[in-house]
């Protein structure tokens, strides 16, 4: 599965919390090693950043203390750059198989267009990326999910191009944590006298990419909007994943352009598995 796991911190609450309360609980699943990063950003810190280097080092390698008690192996990591430039490097230095970050609510879209580090490395990374949605009421923070279920019942959103190749190789990679998924397509092109036709063609191609997996996924193909139909369906089926393709570094384009990517990372109340397609 995910065997070397990369977790950007940059020691705020949140951070904090999720890589106290639910990284430790995705490490059992397979996990080898687990690389820590925090970014020093030279664009804010300018001459300080040489300072902070060492500050931040110890308190991630203190991080790492904590969670090697977990029998894995912790490389804490410590670079001054551009945290998103960065941390993208550093996943493909490492051969990375997943990047994990916390996200509150929709503070991950609303701070995306000021630098945001998390959407800026979601469309800069050729890696999985895992957005863990997070809630704050009452000052307590609380995943939309427990970690230990974020892969028993995953909603996928397949559009029978390469990159849906691409995302059923990632399924098969925990396709053995999953008690029963969802495989969906929404139709929202072509005629309305060619409706009937794709549906079936939607549902044997659906057919088709079930037979790769093991794990039991029920298949589902509806009509509208596919951000919308992908939102409802994991809403109705109580999903608690959903895996999406990106493209890579023209994500910013696809957003600006309002692509079904950005509304489900907008809309979702739950875990998203950001799938890279180029």
């Amino acid at each position: 599965m995910f065997e070397k796991i990369l977790y950007p911190t940059d020691f705020s609450d949140v951070s904090l919390h999720a890589l106290r309360n639910c990284i430790p609980r995705l490490l059992p699943l397979g996990v080898r090693e687990l690389h820590l990063i925090h970014v020093v950003d030279i664009t804010v810190a300018e001459f300080e950043a040489f300072e902070l280097e060492d500050i931040y080092r110890e308190k991630l390698e203190g991080l790492a203390r904590e969670l090697e008690t977990k029998g894995v192996k912790v490389n804490p990591i410590v670079r001054i750059s551009i945290p998103s430039i960065e941390i993208a490097e550093v996943a493909e230095e490492n051969d990375i198989d997943l990047v994990v970050i916390p996200s509150m609510g929709e503070n991950i879209w609303r701070t995306m267009f000021v630098g945001s580090t998390a959407s800026n490395l979601a469309r800069a990374t050729k890696r999985p990326v895992l957005l863990l949605k997070y809630l704050k009421s009452d000052d307590k923070f609380e995943l939309s999910v427990d970690c230990t279920e974020i892969f028993k019942r995953p909603l996928v959103s397949l559009d029978f191009s390469k990159c849906s190749i691409r995302i059923i190789k990632i399924v098969k990679g925990f396709e053995e944590l999953v008690d029963k998924g969802i495989l969906l397509h929404s139709v929202d092109y072509g005629k309305v006298e060619e409706l009937e036709h794709n549906i079936d063609v939607a549902k044997k191609n659906l057919e088709k990419l079930a037979k790769g997996i093991k794990a039991p996924f029920e298949l589902e193909v509806l009509v509208g909007p596919a951000s919308q139909a992908i939102i409802g369906t994991s809403l109705a089926k109580g999903a608690t994943l959903i895996v999406i393709g990106k493209k890579g570094r023209s994500f910013i384009k696809d957003l600006l352009l309002g692509s079904t990517a950005e509304r489900v990372i907008r809309d979702s109340k739950i875990p998203v598995l950001l799938v890279p397609c180029e």
